[in-house]
């Protein structure tokens, strides 16, 4: 039995038009689901009784469930419990411009890079589309206020689960629906180019964010496994086709490792790499963690490696942490009760 949420506003057009029903029922469906909140089929009052036994034998309305939170100042970091008893977390966070969501695609994930704690835990399976879409509800629900940006940078890779990741994108813009607008969702992913070329023809106005984390393959292959199938001039080729197609500015993000990728001359090898090229790069202080021996970068490096790149005219910022006191930072999730 399919879930009602994994649902897009076409599919589920298609499918009461294949039963024979008006298709107009599942606008009226959406708008209980998204608008009003409303999750029991039998207080969705003007549906037919006819319709809604129908709608009882072909899907499920199942819900994920959240079994912990942790709070740390302007960061709430959620732990989930899916229905066959794997578990994801989901993080959200305060900015002055709204409250941003990182939603998990994946429970564990196969990329393996080396400074990340969420890789530690194989990848088990994708994440359906309704599993992503009720991090949101439940979240919402939970905190009693709209979410005003989601970023799919939790657990797992989002390209390696494209068809979900798709469904999810189209069910968080419908107008019908969740209505978030495109440009407030930003989708991270290691460099999966195919996952890339994909993206910018199937959604041009949805952010995308690289994880890049190395100036060139030599570094990028100890820490990254993914860059030893997609080289590092095939991923910013693809970047750079992205761009022309769509007009939209990429975000870079690198990770300062101390003594791995953070020296002046990394800083200037960046520099050169991304000359021309329409983005900004994010730096992050590394989150330490008790399983993985990298350290974080000193703050006066990290500022002379952002001077370097801001004086050759790249754009960059240094990331605002949050939620390190709560391993909810980027790099930190991990569901501990595994």
């Amino acid at each position: 039995m399919k879930n009602i949420f994994n649902e897009t506003l076409e599919s589920l057009e298609t499918y009461f038009l294949n039963n024979g029903e008006k298709k107009f029922k599942a606008t009226q469906i959406y708008d209980f689901l998204y608008k009003k909140r409303v999750y029991d089929l039998d207080k969705m009052v003007n549906i037919s009784n006819n319709t809604k036994e129908m709608i009882k034998k072909d899907y499920n309305f199942d819900m994920i469930k959240i079994i912990k939170k942790q709070e740390d100042s302007d960061v709430k970091k959620y732990l989930f419990e899916l229905t066959d008893g794997n578990r994801i977390e989901s993080v959200l966070m305060f900015h002055n411009y709204g409250i941003s969501l990182c939603v998990s695609s994946q429970v564990g994930c196969n990329m393996g890079c080396a400074f990340c704690e969420s890789g530690r835990l194989k990848k088990v399976r994708n994440l359906e589309a309704y599993e992503m879409v009720e991090q949101l509800l439940l979240i919402e629900e939970e905190l009693g206020k709209r979410i005003t940006h989601v970023v799919v940078m939790g657990i797992g890779e989002p390209f390696d689960n494209y068809d979900n990741l798709m469904n999810f994108i189209k069910i968080l813009t419908c107008p019908k629906g969740i209505e978030l607008g495109s440009r407030h969702i930003t989708v991270s992913t290691c460099g999966l180019i195919p996952g890339i070329n994909k993206f910018m023809n199937d959604f041009n106005q949805v952010n995308l964010a690289i994880s890049l984390h190395a100036p060139n393959d030599k570094i990028r292959n100890k820490i990254m496994p993914i860059s030893k199938v997609y080289k590092l001039d095939d991923l910013m080729n693809t970047v750079k086709t992205y761009i022309k197609k769509t007009n939209r500015r990429v975000t870079f993000e690198y990770i300062m490792l101390e003594n791995i990728n953070d020296s002046l001359e990394c800083a200037k090898e960046l520099a050169n790499l991304l000359k021309g090229i329409n983005c900004y790069v994010n730096l992050i202080p590394y989150n330490e963690t008790e399983n993985i021996e990298f350290k974080r970068t000193k703050k006066v490096q990290i500022l002379a490696f952002y001077d370097i790149l801001k004086k050759s005219g790249i754009a960059v910022t240094i990331r605002k942490e949050f939620g390190g006191n709560v391993d909810a930072a980027c790099g930190q999730l991990r569901a501990k009760s595994y």
